[in-house]
């Protein structure tokens, strides 16, 4: 009865060590969700944030969204650019800490699942809690931090009292680095900025797809839960839009 009773307590106890670990590491990949936004439009800037884990691992998951975008400018939509990007996660197995199946909470932003988010505050990454069985990847409850947009829009007026419409659209681009697992952090290296100038537009659409969506990892549209995966904006006649792709090197247990 006193093994019974010492193994239903070591079992108890690690399981309230996992899950305020877990609860830990959310803020803190929110926190590397802010340092992303940083890093990403300033290029050579390097920023190394350090957690604490026991029963969880970071990873790095390569090609986890590929988002388009397409421009009309009154003659159909033409596709300008094709994007992919990768994603921070923190998981925990479910042998260890498990919530539910299928659960699913918003950290960042707290109120919209859209990928297009919209003002000068909004974040240009996801920050959520999932748990989602079976997946072939690995059966975990996860943190996840994953790039999305953000859009800001203008007006400006000439000397001749002409107004141009400008629409810019901000989006980083997580690519590994070497990782070498040699301590517990994650090192964000802002590495190049691409931009994109089109004029005369009438609309713009985004859309996003899975790359590794499919059986043999699950990384799919229900894993991200967006509202939609296209997201389509109706400018001012004849916008000028800008779009900014942040490249980020992300390296894992770099000292």
């Amino acid at each position: 009865m006193v093994l019974v009773t010492v193994s239903f307590a070591n079992t108890f106890l690690d399981a309230r060590l996992a899950e305020n670990e877990f609860a830990t590491n959310k803020q803190f990949l929110l926190t590397t969700a802010l340092q992303i936004d940083d890093i990403a439009w300033t290029v050579g800037r390097t920023q190394t944030v350090r957690f604490s884990s026991q029963f969880g691992n970071m990873k790095f998951q390569s090609a986890a969204l590929r988002y388009t975008l397409e421009i009309d400018t009154g003659s159909g939509w033409v596709t300008v650019i094709n994007n992919v990007t990768g994603m921070i996660m923190f998981n925990v197995p479910v042998g260890v800490y498990s919530i539910s199946n299928n659960y699913f909470e918003r950290i960042l932003p707290s109120s919209s699942g859209s990928f297009l988010q919209i003002g000068p505050s909004a974040p240009v990454d996801h920050v959520f809690c999932v748990e989602k069985l079976p997946m072939a990847e690995g059966n975990y409850t996860r943190i996840v931090v994953v790039p999305t947009i953000r859009m800001l829009n203008s007006s400006i007026t000439g000397p001749q009292q002409d107004t141009t419409s400008y629409y810019k659209f901000y989006l980083p681009t997580l690519e590994p680095g070497a990782h070498q697992y040699l301590s517990q952090s994650i090192t964000l290296q802002g590495d190049s900025i691409t931009k994109l100038v089109k004029s005369g537009v009438d609309k713009v659409r985004f859309n996003v797809t899975f790359p590794n969506g499919d059986a043999s990892v699950g990384f799919d549209s229900s894993f991200f839960n967006f509202d939609n995966i296209s997201e389509e904006v109706i400018l001012q006649e004849n916008s000028v839009i800008e779009l900014y792709l942040g490249k980020i090197i992300v390296t894992l247990g770099k000292i």
